[in-house]
């Protein structure tokens, strides 16, 4: 069951790493697994056999929810989007009060409310940075673009409340990301797809690697400001893909996808803090 309540996490952080307007990151907050990854992932091989029991089933489930669902999100994105972001708010409302536990585990001050603060208005801000945001002129292609690309999808991916997909939507290089993991299957341009995806690939190991280990830092030196920080970046993350209110079926049907995330995560989230 462990295993299973895993793989689930695993698909919903993946998706959530390509989805425009959400953040890996912030997924693995909600399911309360966040400092655990950056811990795992910054101190390298050591208690490898437990790593790769903690990694197993969230590693496969990010891997299904990536390359399963990238055509699905794609279309989600482009027909539905007004219902797929609610249900993403609901996910993320539904685990609030735990994150705000974890927040606390060691103690409440008052000055952590600054960093939260900050961090919320940082992301609130990036809603009027990303209302401008439109699909750019594609730069010529290279390998050392594609390392970047994907650094730009890890560092989404790690840091909550930043969508990466929208830096990438911005240079013009969602497209071809999104179409490079969603064709990996077609082995008529699986040579043409490995062009983009291994220094992709790579960029995105490096990228996660560096941040992890800046983020178990801080969180080992200054838990406190450290999770308040990330707590502002979940809230702000809830904002920033709030897609209005509509009265319509549209609307109700958005309300009621709501409703399922919320405890959906709530469910899932008893099974977060082993």
């Amino acid at each position: 069951m462990d295993f299973i309540i895993k793989f689930i996490q695993g698909m919903i952080i993946g998706v959530g790493s390509i989805m425009p307007g959400v953040s890996g990151g912030t997924m693995a907050v909600v399911f309360g697994l966040f400092e655990k990854i950056m811990d795992a992932i910054a101190t390298g091989f050591r208690d490898l056999k437990n790593k790769i029991i903690f990694f197993a089933p969230l590693g496969l489930g990010a891997c299904v929810g990536v390359v399963l669902f990238s055509k699905l999100v794609k279309y989600l994105f482009e027909y539905h989007s007004f219902q797929t972001k609610y249900a993403f708010i609901g996910l993320m409302i539904g685990t609030l009060p735990s994150v705000v536990k974890d927040c606390n585990k060691k103690g409440f001050k008052p000055h952590y409310l600054i960093p939260c603060a900050i961090t919320l208005a940082t992301t609130i801000a990036f809603i009027f940075l990303d209302k401008g945001v439109s699909e750019g002129a594609a730069l010529q292609s290279t390998p050392l673009l594609y390392i970047l690309y994907g650094a730009i999808l890890g560092f989404g991916t790690i840091i909550p409340g930043i969508s990466a997909s929208f830096i990438l939507i911005y240079l013009g290089a969602y497209q071809t990301m999104i179409g490079a993991i969603s064709d990996i299957t077609n082995l008529t341009n699986l040579a043409n797809n490995l062009r983009i995806l291994i220094p992709a690939g790579i960029g995105f190991v490096l990228s996660i690697v560096l941040f992890a280990k800046l983020i178990s830092f801080l969180f080992k030196k200054a838990y406190g400001v450290t999770y308040y920080a990330v707590l502002g970046f979940v809230i702000g993350s809830i904002f920033m893909i709030f897609p209005g209110i509509r009265l319509d079926l549209t609307g109700l049907l958005g309300l009621v996808l709501l409703l399922a995330g919320f405890f959906a995560s709530l469910y899932l989230s008893r099974f977060s803090k082993d």
